[in-house]
């Protein structure tokens, strides 16, 4: 990011209070903006203050995910999913594939998260270096899932704009396809390219993808909180999580923590858009959630303001 990047990053959008077309009148993408951001998600870690920082500071309203650790496991991720459920929240597991035992472990799951209420999952193939059971990638857990009559009203799966790093991008976008199926929405990974994110979408609808896509960006997030985060992880998981973080890291440094104005506007005319697929918005707060929920009523504020000029 150039210097003036960072210090456009760093304060509210161009133009504020009028990020929707100011006095110029709304512009016609300015609705699905408004409407994402009011039903957007948050994803969170299962570390230490998670739980009260949500609910001190998080309506009830927002939809979350929980991610999985490989140094914490899957138990952690359920017991703060189940927590969170508990205080009323529309709470999400990640489940890794790859850190399922066997088809009596994924049985015992399922029963857990039935019985805490929660009738939704994110099924994603994790990071362990090797899988613990017969569920090497997401895909074999999504099948394992039907095959047992497991269903969830709602199935989360991961999208790759910027590909996935370690595998050829036609390996990851046909896998795409081959989970489509078994899910009823896509998450991005994160992102910083508007451009990037609203053409690998297209590129998915041409491919026979039709799911709606939440795009995933950072909330207003801290360097500070990064490596707080990063160091609660441990320590071979905490080099891991840094280096999956490295293109996004660099982003914080500025002198009050990154601010996600300029990705967000970027994307706000592909939003809703019938030929893109980008229905939502999917904010990893990195359990900065005080500072992300601020960020969100800010630009709610702004574009009710707006409306009514």
């Amino acid at each position: 990011m150039s210097a003036e990047g960072a210090a456009v990053a760093s304060r509210p959008p161009a133009g504020s209070p009028h990020p929707a077309g100011g006095r110029r009148g709304r512009r016609p993408w300015t609705a699905a903006l408004e409407s994402a951001l009011r039903e957007a998600s948050y994803e969170v870690l299962p570390l230490r203050g998670a739980e009260q920082a949500v609910v001190e500071h998080v309506p009830r309203e927002v939809p979350l995910t929980v991610t999985t650790t490989e140094a914490k496991g899957l138990t952690r991720t359920l017991e703060l999913a189940e927590r969170l459920r508990g205080h009323g929240f529309d709470a999400t597991p990640h489940l890794a594939a790859r850190q399922v035992r066997d088809g009596a472990h994924l049985t015992d799951l399922v029963a857990r998260l039935r019985a805490a209420g929660v009738d939704s999952v994110f099924v994603i193939g994790g990071d362990a270096a090797e899988p613990a059971g017969p569920f090497p990638d997401a895909l074999a857990l999504l099948e394992a899932l039907r095959a047992g009559g497991h269903s969830f009203a709602r199935v989360g799966i991961g999208g790759h704009p910027e590909g996935h790093g370690h595998l050829p991008d036609e390996l990851v976008e046909r896998a795409l396809e081959q989970k489509a199926p078994h899910a009823t929405h896509v998450i991005t990974q994160m992102c910083f390219s508007a451009a990037t994110t609203t053409a690998w979408a297209r590129q998915v609808r041409q491919r026979g993808v039709h799911l709606p896509i939440r795009v995933g960006l950072p909330g207003a997030v801290t360097r500070q909180r990064l490596v707080r985060v990063s160091a609660g992880l441990g320590l071979g998981q905490s080099a891991r999580f840094l280096a999956k973080q490295h293109s996004v890291f660099w982003r914080f440094f500025l002198p009050h923590g990154y601010r996600p104005d300029r990705l967000l506007t970027g994307l706000a005319p592909a939003l809703g858009h019938p030929d893109v697929g980008l229905q939502g918005l999917h904010l990893f707060t990195f359990n900065e959630v005080a500072r992300t929920e601020a960020w969100r009523q800010e630009w709610l504020t702004r574009l009710r303001d707006q409306a009514s000029v």
